[in-house]
């Protein structure tokens, strides 16, 4: 089989290895997400993977819903999930649900009975965790291990069939209790569950474990290579197990890499659902939320998403990676599409003084400096206008280049200023400056070239236009981040991981009280406040920001989706 090219990552040097040997003479990989949350970033390093080996071998990739568990999961998230995927700009080849063969998993299992492999185990949780032993000590046989298989075969059936309560049976695979892989100590196959399921309603009271119905799945819909995060190569050996006990002919072959984690957020998703059910974030679209939604929400693109996973790339080392990575890789590609325009998120009137009065001149302004194609704008000068607070000060220190009493600077596009008086409130406040303005000195016009240390960007009264912004920080105490993301390892379908790991602390002690900061009583310019949910503006001089969902006629509201200061160069320069 031709190759596009060389081996970029040992992903694919097993894969070329396999297709040289004849292993497989094509790829096909699979994404297999619960649908019981929506995506998240380290999901989606996984999507990458999973499409993208796929489209470099000419293969398929299938989309699969592991809908096995039916307490967490709903149509919502398979929407969502799908959604993203569409998003990305990935299509997948065939669309799969576990819940579609539970039939024939079903029948996998009695197989299994039949073979003597798996058996009815009528302990408890309790006593099936006491007898399980640990990673230091082996287990115990369970005193129902040996039953025959006709009295398995009528115990399973009457499972099915909704004999017995919840939790009272399991069926378990049959390997080795002294085993020194605790999860090859003989793991629980099916277990007892009364719950309305999303796609087969009531149809069904008994559901697969993961580990069965996971490997299972891939070998019925011809998957060559499964691959995975790290934290299930201790569950590879069970894997196989599941595979060849069940006589596939062309058994795939799991290959593990690193999960990603982000600095200063949580990639739990139990712990998200914690956030979202609590309320401590609006829901899973919540902008600080690590979620595909919530980031498209905040204003990320696709391309720079993909940057960051391509920048990341793929290892077999855990580790965390700076969120200041992801947020320069949204940074470059806005730079390069976002059109720029002009904010004033803590508005100071500005009166100038000698302005003509009634005038109004319009200034046009480029969209973009390197997209001459994006066209420009009108914006109006008159004799008040507005600065951001932070732009002056009464009494500035020696490098401060901005506005202040008897300073000059120049206003973006437009005029030189001074601040000739500062007016000011009975609470003391600066509440009004007032300015003489060189009316020789307009941008562009022919010897109006005298220079000065100072841009602002402003706003008119004719053109201000009153916004609310929201202003975003990591989610996460940059001090509690290690420990959060240690216990984040904790898989949510590896019980025994939990039991052996229990929570040091309630994470939610940890969460960053300025995630989010409201800025109510911004001023934007009319190109800004009129566009569509969605759309991206650079505010001149402060940040990327995109149009928020929660947007009326009379107030629209604005994400802040990175700033422009770019911590990652500054850092790894």
């Amino acid at each position: 089989m031709a190759m596009e090219k060389k081996a970029g990552n040992f992903i694919e040097e097993f894969i070329e290895e396999d297709l040289a040997a004849g292993r497989y003479d094509h790829v096909k990989t699979r994404f297999p997400p619960e649908p019981n949350g929506f995506l998240h970033i380290g999901h989606v390093k996984a999507l990458c993977i999973d499409f993208g080996i796929a489209q470099k071998y000419g293969g398929s990739c299938n989309l699969r819903f592991d809908d096995t568990n039916p307490t967490k999961e709903d149509t919502v998230f398979v929407e969502g999930i799908q959604n993203d995927i569409r998003w990305l700009g990935f299509a997948w080849d065939e669309l799969h649900f576990a819940s579609d063969f539970f039939e024939r998993l079903y029948d996998i299992a009695c197989q299994l009975i039949k073979k003597g492999v798996a058996y009815v185990d009528d302990q408890t949780p309790e006593q099936m965790r006491e007898n399980r032993g640990t990673l230091t000590k082996p287990g115990v046989n369970s005193p129902y291990r040996d039953r025959t298989v006709e009295e398995n075969l009528d115990l399973f059936k009457r499972m099915r069939d909704g004999e017995f309560p919840d939790g009272s049976r399991v069926l378990r695979a049959k390997i080795d209790m002294a085993s020194p892989n605790v999860l090859m100590r003989d793991p629980t196959l099916y277990r007892i569950l009364r719950h309305h399921h999303h796609k087969t309603g009531d149809q069904w009271c008994i559901y697969p474990m993961y580990d069965f119905q996971h490997p299972l799945q891939d070998a019925i819909e011809g998957v060559t290579h499964s691959l995975c995060s790290l934290e299930y190569e201790i569950h590879r050996p069970l894997y196989d197990w599941m595979v060849r006990q069940a006589g596939f002919e062309h058994p795939p072959r799991q290959i593990e890499f690193a999960r990603l984690n982000l600095t200063r957020t949580v990639m739990s998703k139990r712990y998200l659902r914690r956030l979202v059910e609590e309320g401590y974030v609006s829901g899973w679209d919540d902008p600080r939320m690590p979620t595909l939604v919530a980031m498209r929400r905040r204003g990320y693109t696709p391309e720079a998403i993909k940057d960051f996973l391509a920048r990341v790339g793929v290892a077999k080392a855990d580790s965390t990676v700076d969120g200041a990575l992801l947020e320069a890789c949204v940074r470059d590609d806005l730079g390069q599409r976002a059109p720029r325009a002009m904010a004033v998120l803590h508005p100071l009137k500005v009166e100038l003084t000698n302005w003509p009065q009634g005038q109004v001149e319009d200034l046009p302004m480029e969209n973009h400096p390197d997209k001459p194609e994006l066209g420009q704008r009108t914006v109006h000068m008159t004799g008040t206008l507005y600065i951001d607070r932070e732009d002056f000060m009464e009494d500035p220190p020696k490098k401060f280049f901005r506005l202040a009493p008897g300073r000059e600077v120049r206003l973006k596009g437009a005029y030189i200023i001074r601040c000739d008086e500062v007016v000011k409130d009975e609470a003391g406040q600066v509440a009004l400056l007032k300015c003489s303005v060189d009316l020789t000195s307009r941008s562009g016009q022919e010897g109006a070239n005298r220079k000065v240390k100072g841009t602002l960007h402003w706003i008119s009264d004719m053109d201000a236009v009153p916004a609310q912004v929201r202003l975003y920080e990591p989610i996460l105490r940059e001090e509690d981040e290690e420990a959060v993301q240690a216990e984040a390892e904790i898989q949510e379908d590896d019980e025994f991981a939990q039991e052996q790991t229990p929570e040091k602390a309630d994470f939610i002690q940890r969460l960053n009280p300025n995630s989010l900061t409201v800025v109510e009583g911004a001023l934007v310019e009319p190109v800004i406040a009129q566009c569509q949910v969605g759309d991206t503006f650079q505010f001149l001089r402060t940040g990327y920001f995109c149009k928020d969902p929660d947007s009326t006629a009379q107030m629209p509201v604005f994400n802040r989706v990175v700033p422009l200061k770019d911590s990652w160069a500054k850092v790894n320069k």
